[in-house]
């Protein structure tokens, strides 16, 4: 299988970028990663999906990954990287292409969609993303209530002081992340998911110190009243036990006309790791419905 590596000059970085097999009759596919600060690194986990003859395009968005980690704070924000977005695709020559994008990598899509009015975009697969943070947090919450008296405990006492580094937040927060995000990787993990993404000031500008305690730049990211105007075929993913919830993501689905939504069963919010094989079978199907 063919693999070309590459990175496009944006403005005074650079962008990487990872092709995965070879151009055929059938349209790309554009894979928008997660965080902002997560990397490319767990779409490897779909690398033999692209010997059906389909091209798989990965990048790390500006401040993750093998891309320039910017020292400049004002470069973390979302118009940054929905630019960046519009210059792969003319850098790539992506005049048509599918999109899937894992959590903020759809919240992402949507923004693009909403405001950018993006042509040749066949399809756009929204996986595990929410179209309100005010949302999403509010659902932490929720999620977080499930937890033990001890960690419940933990993370409003780091909420309230503001304190993430305390031992007791820490390991409460990991347990939070493994019931409803992924496991810490360990040496059995996929390769892939043991690689840094080196994001880590890309996730804490942007996003904030966690999941519930959305206090950066898109913190007030909220699309949901211009959902409506999206006119391209939507699937919307979620897992059961996913940190996005079937609330969150049915607050997208019911506001994108015409949108589908699949649940997976027996996944957090990666269902490409948690349920792989329904996974790359439901994308597939999505795929060859829309091209």
């Amino acid at each position: 299988m063919k693999i070309e590596e590459g990175y496009m000059p944006f403005r005074d970085y650079k962008t990487y970028y990872r092709i995965v097999g070879e151009p055929s009759d059938k349209t790309p596919l554009l894979l928008l990663h997660g965080g902002p600060g997560s990397s490319h690194n767990y779409f490897e986990l779909m690398d033999d999906y692209a010997n059906t003859g389909r091209q798989l395009i990965m990048y790390d968005q500006v401040g993750c990954g093998k891309s320039s980690l910017p020292e400049d704070e004002s470069v973390y924000v979302k118009e940054t990287w929905a630019e960046e977005l519009i210059a792969l695709r003319e850098y790539l020559h992506l005049d048509q292409v599918h999109m899937l994008g894992q959590s903020w990598g759809g919240m992402l899509e949507m923004l693009y969609l909403t405001s950018y009015n993006p042509k040749g975009i066949k399809s756009v697969m929204i996986d595990g993303s929410p179209a309100s943070i005010k949302l999403w947090t509010q659902e932490q919450q929720r999620l977080i209530s499930y937890l033990s008296y001890e960690d419940r405990t933990a993370i409003a006492e780091a909420k309230r002081t503001g304190d993430f580094t305390n031992p007791k937040y820490l390991a409460a927060n990991d347990r939070y992340m493994e019931r409803y995000c992924w496991d810490d990787p360990d040496e059995n993990s996929p390769e892939p998911l043991r690689r840094e993404t080196n994001g880590a000031r890309a996730s804490l500008i942007a996003e904030g110190p966690n999941e519930f305690t959305e206090n950066g730049t898109i913190s007030d990211f909220d699309v949901t009243d211009q959902l409506k105007n999206i006119d391209v075929p939507v699937l919307v993913t979620s897992g059961t036990d996913d940190l996005c919830t079937p609330l969150v993501a049915k607050s997208v689905y019911d506001n994108i006309p015409g949108a589908k939504w699949h649940l997976f069963a027996n996944s957090r919010h990666l269902a490409l790791l948690d349920q792989h094989d329904e996974f790359i079978s439901v994308l597939d199907n999505w795929l060859k419905e829309n091209d």
